[in-house]
């Protein structure tokens, strides 16, 4: 795949949300910026806690307020800021522009409404018709998902489908008034290998066929190699690489971008120990004043514990967050980017 050069149809700048708690002030997401091409396939990588749901929950208001708090950013979508904009113009983007599929369907889905009724109820909300015609495009796009028997489906509750079929019932209302833009947050994480691999799969083949940009939030990087264009990655609440995924898979520059690839087991590497980032997560009830990597990083430095390092162009294609950066190679860790 290669990255999409076209106008932004997203630009997310200095984004950030703390939440407010009894412990204190959780600071959540530090500073975000990046670009969404027009029909470009995004990847947000990272361990749990880095700030990925939270980032992309932010930039439509979905996360509680209180004890959430967007406190800075802007997120321009075809124009507008999300992040300013008024309540009532938002709701007019969420679900129609922009369409959101939740990690787990069986809480996502009304468990006492028809699949049929939740799939119109999006549809009276941003596209109204006669029912006749709104439930059409509710066969329609069960149809699209490749449910099997969907006019019977229609008629079905969340319970009596499998999760496979609950996770494409998800992307058909995601997908019900032709969104610009789909943002799906871990939604093949409780799934089974073989029916992550069927959804993977109706992503890419939607993708092609309705032209839409998505964010594919995961932890998977094996996931990531097959489905999107470009690569963020995620840690302490803030992005420390930025590149095309091609790039990233053959030369991470990161060194917590080399820990997780280095991770990863591959064919080549049988019998061998899996190498692991040695450390804990950073205490997010502290705000950055430093890299938040520096104390798990083998190749940390003096200015590493006293400055936080900026994300910064390093090529045309790749931003990095690392004062690493500064010095011609950034070491290999342990054979990262190899074998994966």
């Amino acid at each position: 795949m290669t990255t999409s050069t076209a106008t932004p149809v997203l630009r997310v700048t200095d984004l950030t949300t703390r939440f407010n708690t009894q412990d204190g002030t959780v600071h959540a997401v530090n500073g975000v910026s990046f670009d969404l091409a027009d029909g470009e396939v995004l990847g947000v990588v990272g361990e749990s806690g880095s700030g990925k749901s939270v980032t992309m929950m932010s930039l439509l208001r979905l996360i509680p307020t209180p004890p959430g708090e967007i406190a800075a950013g802007e997120a321009i979508f075809e124009g507008d800021d999300l992040l300013s904009m008024d309540l009532g113009d938002l709701r007019e983007i969420r679900g129609g522009k922009v369409g959101f599929i939740f990690q787990d369907p069986m809480t996502s889905l009304n468990p006492v409404v028809t699949v049929g009724d939740q799939i119109m109820e999006s549809l009276t909300v941003h596209q109204p018709a006669r029912r006749r015609e709104m439930r059409a495009r509710a066969l329609e796009l069960l149809q699209l998902v490749g449910i099997p028997s969907p006019e019977d489906r229609l008629r079905c509750y969340p319970h009596e489908l499998s999760g496979g079929m609950r996770q494409r019932v998800m992307i058909a209302i995601a997908l019900a008034c032709n969104p610009t833009v789909l943002v799906a947050d871990e939604p093949t994480t409780a799934l089974d290998v073989t029916i992550q691999a069927q959804i993977l799969e109706l992503v890419k083949d939607l993708r092609v066929k309705l032209g839409m940009a998505v964010i594919w939030i995961t932890h998977d990087l094996g996931v990531v190699a097959g489905l999107v264009d470009r690569v963020l990655v995620m840690y302490g609440g803030q992005i420390v690489e930025d590149a095309p995924v091609d790039e990233f898979y053959a030369a991470p520059r990161h060194p917590y971008s080399q820990g997780l690839l280095a991770s990863l087991p591959s064919a080549t590497s049988r019998g061998e120990k899996l190498v692991n980032i040695k450390g804990q997560p950073p205490d997010m009830r502290q705000p950055p004043a430093s890299c938040s990597f520096a104390p798990r990083c083998p190749h940390a430095f003096d200015r590493c514990h006293q400055e936080n390092p900026v994300l910064t162009a390093v090529s045309a294609t790749r931003k990095v967050s690392c004062w690493l950066d500064e010095v011609p190679t950034i070491p290999d860790t342990e054979g990262a980017g190899h074998g994966v």
